[in-house]
């Protein structure tokens, strides 16, 4: 059913920052929802940088055809200083007024959205969609891109643990997350790890990481992994000490950025569609400086100025089961041990 009440007629949608699979997706619902009510959707490229430069292109149906299944961003994505000052957030507010924009649909993490709230304090409608693999956008519990990351990366260590388990070796992974330790801490327990080191806890390297080796090789294993958020360390720091203190045969991987890359998961196609679904609508209600995120099974939407005052912290429960049925208290416990 076409909105024939709407006063917006024209939407951009633009991706900033670091790219995510689902981005994609999201881009798809925002072009099939504005269809659906009659809005004309233009993408705009390349982030903000392209917001400056005029850069859109007209989405139809057509160009969002085969998007769903795509990763990475139709739209392109860059880091824009300019748009860090008040010239440049006046020049991008001036470029949207020229172009007859009445709302934009950002998708990003922190930095996109204070892009958005910059705008707001021109006079555009925008609405904010959480896409990074990183899970830290404190008002989401999750964030488009996140559960292909997730994958990713426990694709590759599931191989990699094939060949440490045949070498005997002690195999330290480096994922990314440089202020969030969420996606290392996930894969380290769907990866079996025998520990995890995070930005947002300190590490006893003795107690946490060498004794949990020496115990694991006491009940038997040749192997073991360790997985260190970016954040938290350089890996090869890591494997040169353990390898100093224990002789163990280390083996360095970063992941780096293929973790960016691939078909999005279901969870991140369906979860894309949703948000994108709900900021269209957002704007052809009238309301403007939101965000639109999940909070757990739910879709809402909170402020921008709101959003961006909540803080996350890393699960503890999560980081307490990591250590309790793989570390050292586990270890201890099989051989009949007390810490």
């Amino acid at each position: 059913m076409v909105n024939t009440t709407s006063k917006v007629r024209r939407i951009g949608v633009l991706t900033s920052g670091g790219d995510a699979p689902g981005m994609n997706p999201v881009v798809r619902s925002v072009v099939r929802t504005c269809l659906h009510l009659g809005i004309e959707c233009v993408g705009i490229r390349r982030g903000f940088a392209g917001l400056l430069a005029g850069d859109i292109r007209p989405l139809d149906y057509d160009a969002s055809s085969g998007l769903i299944r795509r990763g990475g961003t139709k739209l392109y994505t860059a880091r824009c200083e300019e748009f860090k000052t008040e010239a440049g957030q006046k020049k991008g507010a001036d470029t949207c007024k020229f172009l007859g924009l009445d709302g934009i649909v950002g998708i990003g993490g922190d930095g996109t959205f204070r892009g958005l709230q910059a705008l707001s304090h021109q006079g555009i409608s925008v609405v904010g969609v959480p896409g990074t693999i990183d899970n830290d956008i404190a008002c989401s519990t999750y964030t488009v891109g996140f559960d292909t990351a997730c994958n990713t990366a426990i694709e590759a260590i599931d191989r990699l643990q094939d060949t440490m388990q045949s070498h005997e070796r002690c195999s330290v992974v480096e994922v990314m997350g440089r202020h969030a330790g969420y996606l290392a801490l996930n894969v380290a327990v769907a990866c079996g790890a025998l520990a995890v080191l995070v930005p947002e806890k300190e590490v006893n390297f003795e107690e946490d990481i060498l004794e949990p080796i020496r115990r694991s090789r006491l009940v038997g294993r040749t192997h073991f992994m360790i997985i260190v958020a970016e954040g938290a360390g350089s890996a090869y720091d890591v494997a040169k000490r353990i390898h100093e203190a224990l002789s163990v045969d280390t083996r360095v991987t970063v992941l780096g950025h293929v973790q960016r890359g691939g078909s999005p998961s279901a969870q991140d196609r369906l979860v894309g569609t949703h948000l994108g679904y709900r900021a269209v609508q957002l704007l052809a209600e009238g309301k403007t400086n939101r965000v639109v995120c999940c909070n757990g099974e739910e879709y809402v939407d909170y402020d921008i100025e709101e959003a961006l005052s909540m803080h996350k912290t890393i699960d503890e429960s999560t980081y307490t089961m990591i250590q309790q049925i793989t570390g050292t208290d586990a270890l201890s416990r099989m051989m009949g041990l007390r810490v």
